[in-house]
Formats: C-alpha cells, structure tokens, sequence
C-alpha cells in the first residue's frame, strides 16, 4: 500500500496494491500496522459508517468541536470528490483545503485527522462511501462550515448546485464557526 501526504502532510492518500484477475479482484483495505507507520502514531477506529448518495450531493463540511474525530474514507462504489479543511488554528495550514477523487475503480483511501473539516461531493449517478472514525458520532458537538465559503475556495470538480441537507444549507463560513487551537 502506497502512503502520499498531501499538499497539507497530515492529510494522507492511501492506494492499495490491487491483485485482480478474470474472476475479479482483492485488495487489502485496511491494515493496522501499515496505517498507523504511514500517520507516524497509534490510531484507534471505534466506528464505521455507511452512506449511499446520488449524483449531486454535497455532504460537509462536517466536524466534530469536542469529541473530534480521524476519519480514513473511501467510496465502495461510484465517485466522489472529497475534501479536508485544516481548521486548527494554530496549524500554518489553517484555512487551507486538500482534496482527492475516491472511486470504487481506483479504490484510494484519505486520512483525514482529528482538527479538519471533512466533506465530499458525489460525481457518479450514486456513490457508497464508508468511513471509519477515531470517535462517536456526538450530534450535539458536530458543526458545518459552508461548503462554498468564499475564504475557502474549494474547487468541488462539480458544476451547478449541489444537493445539500437543511443543515448544510445552515451552515457557516470558517470565519464565523467555532475552531481547534
């Protein structure tokens, strides 16, 4: 498995050795040791999660302010663009935004770690996405930055209107938003 941080390091891209055949393929998705010597420390999963959505949909960006989680994602099926803000405040990367094509074809992973916002936007007719996260869900403590802050500028690699949920279209612009240190 090939580990490349990207443009902001912390944020890493996972490309599994893929040994396929006329029957199909295997591919190791997630190994333990391999990850935690790429991230550089130990790395606890206590939750995966599954989401299926269609083409259009927008789904970021999301944090956690307490209970911050480390996500490494991926899309089972279909394609999607996704997007990692570093939001630490603290970080010389603070504002900035890495992001990465996921497909079902090219099966990357992205690491995304505890202090960024984290978001994707779908490209294919559906894409399943699933994600493993360093801590439970806590609605209570979850925040969106708008996907289309100015500030930001994020690049989605997708034109017209995203489909968004009433909370991302309640969202707000990083410079209004509660952030790491």
């Amino acid at each position: 498995m090939n580990a490349t941080p990207l443009a902001i390091p912390d944020v890493i891209l996972f490309e599994p050795k893929v040994f396929g055949d006329d029957r199909g393929f295997f591919f190791e998705s997630f190994n333990q040791a391999r990850f935690e010597e790429a991230v550089g420390h130990a790395v606890s999963f206590v939750q995966d999660n599954h989401s299926k959505s269609t083409r259009g949909v927008l789904r970021g960006l999301h944090y956690q302010i307490q209970q911050p989680q480390g996500k490494l994602v991926r899309a089972a099926q279909g394609e999607v663009f996704d997007v990692a803000v570093d939001i630490r405040r603290s970080s010389p990367t603070f504002g900035k935004w890495v992001g990465a094509l996921l497909s079902a074809e090219n099966k990357h992973q992205l690491w995304v770690p505890e202090g960024f916002a984290h978001g994707f936007v779908v490209l294919s007719e559906t894409a399943e996405f699933l994600y493993k996260t360093t801590n439970y869900y806590a609605p209570a403590h979850e925040r969106s930055i708008l996907w289309n802050d100015p500030d930001l500028a994020i690049d989605w690699k997708f034109d017209g209107q995203p489909l968004l949920s009433a909370k991302d279209q309640a969202a707000k612009r990083l410079s209004q938003v509660e952030v790491f240190q």
